[in-house]
């Protein structure tokens, strides 16, 4: 369930980070993922084309609007401030109309559904607009 409040938002956020520091990277992706999938969606919130306005991960908790960009932002910020050394690759990419937080070269996709941390073929479908972990670490420093 998701929480109502944003104190509690950010809470059960940081509750989220601090578990996955320990779990394999597998398990740490699942529960960043599904965690995220409980967000409440929106049909559109964010988009590409004001990437230089998106909400830093504060700000976007506590707005509590989450379409598929504002997902994928938050599953970016969360690998991000966890900072893992096996979790140095991480992009969100729109592919084809999806919003996807591709891993270590698309070996794991997330953002995609919410059980699975799944590995399709994305090279038919080149991503059209990206945006990094490095660039997000140097937005929100």
């Amino acid at each position: 369930m998701w929480e109502r409040s944003f104190d509690a938002r950010l809470h059960s956020w940081a509750t989220l980070r601090s578990q996955i520091q320990t779990v394999s990277l597998d398990q740490a992706l699942a529960g960043i993922n599904q965690w995220w999938f409980r967000s409440p969606w929106t049909a559109y919130y964010l988009h590409w084309d004001d990437i230089e306005k998106w909400p830093d991960p504060w700000q976007l908790l506590e707005d509590n609007m989450f379409c598929s960009v504002a997902r994928g932002l938050g599953i970016l910020y969360t690998i991000v401030l966890i900072d893992r050394p096996d979790l140095q690759s991480a992009e969100l990419l729109e592919v084809g109309g999806d919003n996807l937080v591709v891993i270590h070269g698309e070996k794991y996709i997330l953002n995609w559904d919410r059980d699975q941390i799944v590995n399709i073929n994305l090279t038919a479908k080149p991503g059209r607009r990206r945006i990094s972990q490095q660039q997000l670490k140097k937005r929100i420093q």
